[in-house]
């Protein structure tokens, strides 16, 4: 049995897979809540007391192997990022499950290594463009956070690398642009990309726009901001949340559109994330794609590169799981 998950800042996927052949199947899925946990250990606890509730005679299932995509950075078997409320320790989950060999990923890696996994019922096209044989490909995901990763080819097959392109510098391209970094610069000590494009950058954008329109979301902690805002714009009920998907859709296609560039993607652009499937009608207007392409000279070029929204949200959970179960096959 493989144990896999997609921990994220706002929720946790997590899922139980049987191997049949050189395949995985679910057998038992659940997404939670991060913030109702004290700690991942605890999280994982509960899960799998909910995998055998009503079985009164289950001790558990028997986990030969577990893999987890958790966003920010991983290193050491620990990750560090500030969109979770506590640290996933490999150590301590090791002991807790008495196995030899957690693999901890970035969640863009472990989305990245689902890519081949994928039917093309998975990957709604943004544009079909031109792709190049064995050429770089780039994953770049909105959600709580901004993330991204790249595939390379080796000559024999893909590998995958991390990214932190969400925590580099927001470069305005317009005079609103410029305007909207100056409003933010007196709010943040540092205005990364991930400030702007994730998901609280849409209440940062309205509020920017028009701050004497206020929702019902924002008087709350607790209140889903980012979801009104853009349910309200792709309704078209409210004419500022109209304005601001708009302008964070323009914003994202550009930041895309460098990562693009930087990393030569020529293989294939790839949209993952919870954001992109909840907005996909406003991805697919050509907003997206224009700001994508930008007036640079290299503008033709980018305009050739194949664009894909994953819009499978178990992506990360599949490619964490096939890590883990490739990792138990090279210990058995």
């Amino acid at each position: 049995m493989i144990l896999a998950g997609d921990i994220g800042g706002t929720k946790c996927n997590l899922g139980l897979f049987v191997q049949e052949g050189l395949t995985l199947r679910s057998v038992f899925q659940r997404r939670l809540a991060t913030r109702d946990y004290v700690g991942f250990e605890d999280l994982v606890e509960d899960f799998l007391k909910q995998a055998t509730a009503g079985d009164e005679n289950a001790n558990g299932p028997a986990i030969d192997a577990a893999g987890f995509g958790v966003a920010g950075v991983v290193a050491d078997g620990r990750h560090y990022s500030e969109n979770l409320p506590w640290v996933v320790d490999v150590s301590a989950l090791t002991r807790k499950l008495n196995l030899k060999n957690i693999q901890l990923l970035n969640d863009l890696i472990a989305t990245a290594l689902s890519l081949e996994r994928l039917s093309v019922n998975d990957l709604v096209p943004l544009n079909p463009g031109i792709p190049v044989p064995n050429a770089t490909k780039a994953v770049i995901a909105a959600g709580t956070g901004l993330g991204e990763a790249v595939l390379f080819w080796d000559g024999e097959k893909y590998q995958v690398a991390p990214a932190e392109g969400g925590q580099a510098d927001f470069a305005p391209r317009t005079e609103r642009e410029i305007q909207l970094l100056s409003h933010l610069r007196v709010q943040l000590p540092h205005v990364s990309c991930e400030e702007i494009v994730s998901g609280r950058g849409f209440r940062r954008i309205h509020e920017f726009l028009n701050p004497s329109v206020r929702h019902v979301s924002f008087e709350s902690p607790e209140g889903n901001a980012p979801g009104e805002i853009t349910q309200r714009g792709l309704a078209q009920s409210c004419t500022v949340c109209v304005e601001t998907l708009g302008f964070w859709t323009e914003i994202f296609g550009a930041v895309t559109g460098n990562f693009a560039l930087q990393t030569l993607a020529l293989g294939g652009i790839y949209i993952a994330g919870g954001i992109a499937v909840k907005i996909l009608p406003k991805l697919q207007d050509g907003t997206f794609f224009k700001s994508f392409c930008g007036t640079s000279k290299l503008a033709p070029v980018l305009a050739r590169i194949p664009i894909s929204v994953v819009v499978n949200e178990d992506a990360p959970v599949w490619g964490a799981a096939y890590q883990a179960l490739m990792s138990h096959q090279l210990q058995s």
